[in-house]
């Protein structure tokens, strides 16, 4: 649309210019004409012997020199006109040239919460792991959350060491109980005391919210200890009684129907 009209004032233009140029050279034949009719007619008034033809055929040859220019001039004045640029395409008006289109940096992804979670590893279940008699105190507390697997609790974890505050073994069973274990690798001679279970039983309810609390250790227990953790709730099991409990011999001792007799005061 822009440059049909762009064409047709070009055109326009280049017509009027052409007028105004016929016009301007029939103007000037006219006056030329005029002054030779008006030389012509004093001449003859006068009757003297001027050379009237030749300097008519002069003034006519003139006259025509000058319209012959006129029209055959390289430089018209209706050609003056500036051109009109057309609309350049796309121009960056900082002189700069687009030559790649960025990509837009990569979204990272987020991962949904939900859907992660803690896999908890299963203890070893071969029949070194549920040896509680050939290992050291860290291996015993892996014997234990093994014998804690083998019955069915999931997960269990391995929590014991510097700050653990009396938990070495957090077990959920298959009913949903919360178990926590403290576990003491006492040679036979070294009983547990009063003062072990006072400890425990301090975080083992209130800090580590347990539903089942159990001792578990390779030897015995004193009175005192027995007595302290029969009013406390806590599940005492000896080296007896954790025998018995690896080879199958007793139910778990978090199960109801174990926990009264899972540890006797030692009279050694």
């Amino acid at each position: 649309m822009t440059s049909s009209g762009e064409d047709r004032g070009t055109s326009g233009h280049g017509s009027a210019s052409f007028g105004r140029d016929v016009v301007l050279a029939v103007g000037l034949a006219g006056i030329c004409v005029g002054g030779l009719a008006v030389f012509l007619k004093a001449a003859g008034g006068a009757g003297a012997g001027m050379p009237v033809v030749p300097v008519v055929t002069a003034v006519v040859l003139g006259v025509g020199v000058a319209l012959a220019k006129w029209g055959v001039s390289p430089v018209r004045r209706g050609s003056t006109a500036r051109p009109v640029p057309g609309p350049a395409a796309h121009r960056d008006p900082y002189g700069l040239e687009m030559t790649a289109v960025l990509d837009a940096p990569a979204v990272r992804e987020v991962p949904d919460v939900r859907e992660v979670t803690a896999v908890q590893e299963v203890p070893d279940l071969d029949a070194g792991a549920l040896d509680h008699t050939a290992v050291d105190a860290d291996g015993f507390e892996h014997a234990i959350a093994a014998l804690c697997a083998r019955d069915g609790c999931t997960p269990v974890e391995v929590v014991g060491g510097a700050g653990d505050l009396g938990a070495d073994v957090i077990a959920t069973t298959p009913d949903g109980l919360r178990v926590v274990v403290q576990c003491k690798h006492y040679a036979d001679t070294n009983r547990v005391g009063s003062q072990d279970l006072q400890r425990f039983g301090g975080t083992c309810f209130a800090v580590h919210d347990a539903d089942v609390a159990i001792v578990v250790t390779t030897s015995s227990y004193t009175a005192p200890a027995l007595e302290y953790a029969a009013g406390c709730g806590i599940v005492c099991v000896d080296g007896e009684a954790l025998a018995a409990w690896t080879d199958l011999a007793t139910p778990p001792p978090w199960e109801p129907d174990s926990r009264a007799g899972t540890a006797s005061v030692s009279t050694d």
